[in-house]
């Protein structure tokens, strides 16, 4: 696709090197940004820049924060007996919105993938247990993706804490709330039934 202007045609570029934007969306986005006053377009740039600058892990739990530790760990009404593993923070943003978990969490950027290069080493596994190491903590819910990497992460976690004699439980995975069996696929439907629990 031809542009008038190369700078056009290097923020399009840019643009479709975010996740899930492909080269339409990435020239929507960047039509649009065109559009904006200045004043809109310096804060959003502006926004950015501090992201990049001010944003970092927490050294505790591995969660995007300004400051150390991140308000989660700080936060002295959610309990230190339970920690919930996730894959991405985006993750832990998911189970925040559901305002049901009051414990800690521990974020291990990432799964275990052999084929892509990715093992113990890459996530922040050693971090998780030095804190379970740390003692007080009851139960470790895995709460890692549905899919192979995911249930890979969550039989190795559950092999290495499982000695620590801490419980380890795993997230439900079943029928979604509002939909109909007969419209469930194979492996859905045997996880709701393995996942079944008294009523």
């Amino acid at each position: 696709m031809q542009f008038g202007s190369e700078l056009v045609a290097i923020l399009i570029e840019e643009l479709s090197h975010l996740p899930s934007i492909g080269q339409k969306t990435a020239t929507r986005l960047a039509l649009h940004i065109l559009k904006l006053p200045r004043e809109d377009a310096e804060r959003l740039a502006q926004a950015i820049l501090q992201v990049k600058e001010h944003v970092g892990l927490c050294t505790v739990c591995g969660h995007l924060t300004e400051s150390q530790p991140c308000g989660i760990c700080r936060d002295a009404a959610r309990t230190d007996a339970t920690i919930c593993v996730v894959e991405h923070s985006s993750d832990l943003l998911a189970i925040e919105r559901t305002a049901e978990y009051r414990g800690k969490y521990h974020v291990l950027r990432g799964s275990l993938s052999p084929l892509d290069g990715i093992g113990p080493e890459e996530l922040r596994v050693t971090e998780l247990i030095d804190r379970l190491r740390g003692g007080g903590v009851e139960e470790v819910i895995v709460a890692t993706n549905p899919n192979a990497a995911g249930e890979a992460t969550a039989l190795y976690l559950a092999r290495l804490i499982s000695p620590l004699g801490i419980r380890v439980t795993r997230i439900a995975r079943g029928i979604p709330v509002g939909s109909d069996l007969e419209y469930s696929d194979q492996s859905t439907l045997a996880s709701a039934l393995l996942g079944r629990r008294d009523i």
